[in-house]
């Protein structure tokens, strides 16, 4: 629940999307993260290591998938002109001078 209202306090204060979805993110993977450490621990307290092990490689997978999910997706809105807010040096538009 700390996770949840930290992120949705982000959600509310961050000035622009690409603060915000950072706020997002972090409310999608250690929500997730935490509600699967919870599911296997029940599991293995409950001597059931299949499903332990099961569950310990979906909350491996979610926090991979879901960081790089998030940046193919800011990735995407900056190529299509989403700018973030007071952007001081913007250095993937130096690096990547066509986009």
């Amino acid at each position: 629940m700390l996770f949840a209202f930290a992120g949705a306090v982000g959600l509310l204060r961050m000035p622009d999307s690409f603060t915000r979805m950072q706020s997002s993110i972090n409310i999608a993977t250690f929500g997730v993260l935490w509600t699967v450490l919870g599911v296997a621990v029940y599991a293995f307290s409950n001597q059931n290591f299949v499903f332990g092990i099961k569950t310990v490689m979906i909350g491996i997978f979610i926090v991979l998938t879901s960081a790089v999910a998030g940046h193919a997706i800011l990735k995407g809105g900056y190529k299509h002109g989403i700018r973030p807010e007071n952007l001081v040096v913007d250095e993937y538009r130096r690096d990547n001078p066509n986009e």
